[in-house]
C-alpha cells in the first residue's frame, strides 16, 4: 500500500484513518519505504502541524541519513517524548499530535462526531453480497485447515505450520503440474538431466553453520530459478511486442510520384 497524503481530504476522521494505514503500511513494508514516510512527514508539517515556516522545512525534504537526523531534530523541536524509539512509535506519535491539533483548530466541528454516530454510520454502510462461493470461505476454520493438509498429503507436499503458505504450495503445484498442457504433455514438465548437487557447491561465504550453509544454497537456487523465470516473461513481452511493431503496413494509396 502506498502512502499518499497529498490525496487526502482535511476532516479528522480521514486523517485518523490515514493514521491507520500509514502505520500498517510502515510496520509491514521494508526500509524502501522510507521516501513514502519522508512524503507523510511533510504532508503533515505543511498541512497540520505547521511547526517551522515554510523557508524552514527545506531539511524535511533531505536525503538518507541526512532526512533521520533532520527528523529526530523536528521531533525534538515538537517535544516528542519518543526520540530513541522505532520509527512506527515516532510517527503514531506525530500523527497522533496531528490529529489534536486537527481537532483543536475545528473543535466545534467535531464536537458531534461520537463513537455512537460513527458506529451507526458504520452499521447503515451497504453491504455487498458476492456470489462467489469463495468469499464465504472460513481461511482460518479447523475444517479449512484440514482440508488444505490432506491437498497436500495428495500432492506429496510438505505442510507448513501455516496453513496458508501451504495452500500457496499446493496452488504452485496445481497450476503448473496439473494444468490441461501438463496433462496432455506430462513430458514437457517433467525435469530432465542430472540432479544438481547443490550440497558440493560454493556458498562463497560461510555462515558459521552447516545447516545455515545448506539452506542458503538452496535459497540461492530458488532466487536464481526465480530469475530465470523473470527473464523468460521478458523474452516473452519482447517478442510480443516485436510481433507488432515489426510488421509495418504500407498503404500505397497515400504514395505520390512527382510533384
Amino acid at each position: 500500500m502506498r502512502l499518499d497524503p497529498l490525496s487526502l481530504g482535511f476532516n479528522l476522521q480521514q486523517l485518523i484513518s490515514f493514521h491507520c494505514s500509514s502505520l500498517r503500511c510502515y510496520v509491514t513494508s521494508s526500509t524502501s519505504d522510507e521516501r513514502e514516510i519522508k512524503n507523510l512527514v511533510l504532508w503533515l508539517e505543511n498541512q497540520k502541524i505547521r511547526r517551522y515556516k515554510i523557508e524552514e522545512r527545506g531539511p524535511l525534504q533531505a536525503e538518507g541519513e541526512q532526512w533521520r537526523a533532520n527528523f529526530d531534530k523536528y521531533c525534538r523541536d515538537l517535544a516528542s517524548p519518543i526520540v530513541d524509539g522505532a520509527m512506527a512509535e515516532k510517527l503514531e506519535w506525530l500523527i497522533g499530535y496531528a490529529i489534536s491539533l486537527e481537532y483543536a483548530d475545528n473543535a466545534e466541528k467535531y464536537r458531534g462526531q461520537t463513537a455512537q454516530n460513527i458506529s451507526q454510520t458504520i452499521v447503515n454502510v451497504p453491504k455487498v453480497e458476492s456470489s462467489n462461493p469463495l468469499d464465504n470461505l472460513d481461511f482460518e476454520s479447523s475444517d479449512f485447515k484440514k482440508g488444505v493438509i490432506a491437498l497436500a498429503q495428495i500432492l506429496n507436499i510438505t505442510p507448513h505450520p501455516d496453513h496458508l503458505v501451504t495452500l500457496k504450495a499446493v496452488s504452485k503445484v496445481v497450476r503448473e503440474r496439473l494444468n490441461q498442457d501438463a496433462l496432455d504433455n506430462p513430458s514437457n514438465i517433467i525435469v530432465k538431466g542430472k540432479p544438481f548437487p547443490f550440497q558440493e557447491a560454493d556458498l562463497g561465504f560461510d555462515m558459521g553453520d552447516y545447516v545455515l550453509n545448506e539452506a542458503a544454497k538452496i535459497l540461492r537456487l530458488l532466487y536464481i530459478h526465480d530469475l530465470r523465470n523473470l527473464q523468460t516473461h521478458i523474452n516473452e513481452t519482447i517478442v510480443a511486442v516485436q510481433s507488432i511493431t515489426a510488421d509495418p503496413k504500407t498503404d500505397t494509396k497515400l504514395g505520390q510520384v512527382g510533384r
